[in-house]
């Protein structure tokens, strides 16, 4: 008698470990597919970069990717002919629902708002970027929201 009452009882412990180990990766399985879900419909805020060179009329650009590189090099998001640009010169990314702006060990240095940056800085809209000879002014745009695979430019 003795023996079928174990016998049960490991058999209640084994039923038991195996529902909760099943409800355990049920939990998990729904939170991964909740995270991708998320990650998947997230969105970046668009920005529009006006870039000016000496008096000539500025150019608009509109952009709704979460990296923007800034440079000489024409693969860049915003090439930028002049001299006095590094061929890579700074970055505008996307995370923790800001932007930020990062200079890229440029020769002659990137300015925000006429302050050297010399480690990623939160841009708002207004603010006036300067890499080497050439000036950017920055404008978010709250309303514009495009899906991140997406580009403008104007």
């Amino acid at each position: 008698m003795s023996g079928t009452i174990v016998l049960a009882l490991r058999l209640i412990t084994a039923l038991a470990l195996y529902g909760f180990l099943g409800w355990a990766l049920f939990f998990l399985w729904r939170e991964v597919q909740r995270q991708g879900v998320s990650l998947a419909t997230r969105r970046v805020p668009g920005i529009s970069l006006s870039v000016r060179h000496g008096n000539e009329p500025p150019t608009i650009k509109h952009f709704a990717q979460p990296e923007i590189t800034l440079g000489r090099d024409p693969g860049c998001d915003i090439p930028l002919m002049d001299d006095t640009v590094s061929t890579r010169h700074a970055l505008l990314t996307y995370h923790h629902g800001q932007w930020w702006l990062e200079d890229l060990a440029s020769t002659n240095g990137t300015l925000l708002n006429e302050t050297p940056v010399s480690m990623p800085t939160v841009i708002t809209s207004g603010d006036d970027i300067t890499c080497g000879s050439m000036h950017l002014t920055i404008t978010l745009s709250p309303n514009l929201v495009i899906e991140p695979t997406q580009r403008l430019e104007k």
